[in-house]
């Protein structure tokens, strides 16, 4: 092991499905968000190596977080989070969650059933939003309806890339009892186009995420900071559309994301539905007063 990284970033924060420290987000906390950023996406790639031994990456994985706690430099990846942490006065505790989740990806490659993937986005997808929050210094009362949206993004993730996770790295996310209840096994997920069978398991897991997308609705409304509120409200219509997308769309064979002009005119939406809850949380706020 080096102190400076050896293993290609899959991609940047501009590659992402959803937005990361967009233009909404005060420049002021840009740079925090993408310091934890480069701390996640360096972990994820050393999790998802296809040619290093689990033993390697659990050794890698380590040294992230010895050096986000300072005992050591050799990680480069994680000091620019572990200066940030320190000049701000935040925990690492989110950051040393995801490490969790990353150690679970090494070493385990099914899910039981619904329960047991959102146990793995308690640790996977959930301290992302948590952090962001922290950033912005919010109420850990908005926590319940991040953790909803923050599942519901890993989880369009998991069915956007369901064949793609099996056949490079022999990872399925799709609960081994979803697929059970279709009579499917996992092998399905190698079909160059889902059966009718996948397409009605994927189309039940969809329906599920939008559930969580129904708690997390209130979210945006619940943040004080503006331009958070507006990157949350445009994430929730892009999750919503998503979801839509995958009750219609093999992921096998086609694609599932948004287009450019779907894209600007999701995020058009976004902005002007977090606007309205604004004008009715401060309409509240001031009923609140006078009464």
């Amino acid at each position: 092991m080096t102190t400076i990284s050896d293993i290609t970033p899959t991609k940047t924060h501009r590659g992402e499905n959803f937005p990361v420290a967009s233009a909404l987000i005060h420049p002021r906390h840009r740079e925090t968000i993408l310091a934890f950023y480069r701390f996640a996406r360096a972990s994820d790639d050393i999790a998802d190596h296809a040619s290093l031994p689990e033993d390697e990456k659990l050794s890698r994985l380590q040294a992230m977080e010895d050096t986000l706690l300072g005992k050591s430099d050799v990680s480069e990846d994680a000091i620019p989070l572990r200066h940030a942490l320190n000049k701000h006065g935040l925990a690492p505790r989110h950051a040393q969650d995801l490490l969790t989740a990353f150690r679970m990806d090494v070493t385990k490659r099914r899910y039981r059933d619904w329960d047991d993937l959102i146990h793995y986005c308690t640790y996977s997808a959930m301290p992302v939003g948590r952090f962001v929050l922290d950033v912005h210094g919010e109420s850990r009362a908005t926590w319940p309806a991040n953790d909803a949206l923050c599942a519901a993004l890993q989880i369009i993730n998991h069915l956007q890339d369901c064949a793609k996770d099996y056949n490079n790295i022999d990872r399925v996310y799709i609960p081994l009892d979803a697929l059970n209840r279709h009579g499917l096994t996992v092998e399905a997920l190698a079909a160059d186009k889902a059966s009718p069978a996948l397409r009605a398991c994927i189309q039940d897991l969809a329906e599920r995420t939008s559930g969580l997308l129904q708690d997390s609705a209130p979210f945006s409304g619940q943040i004080d900071d503006l331009r958070l509120s507006l990157e949350v409200s445009v994430i929730q219509r892009l999750a919503t559309n998503l979801v839509a997308m995958l009750k219609l769309r093999d992921p096998l064979s086609e694609r599932v994301h948004l287009n450019a002009l779907e894209l600007m005119a999701t995020t058009a939406t976004g902005i002007a539905t977090a606007g309205g809850h604004r004008i009715a949380r401060r309409f509240t706020n001031n009923k609140a007063r006078q009464a």
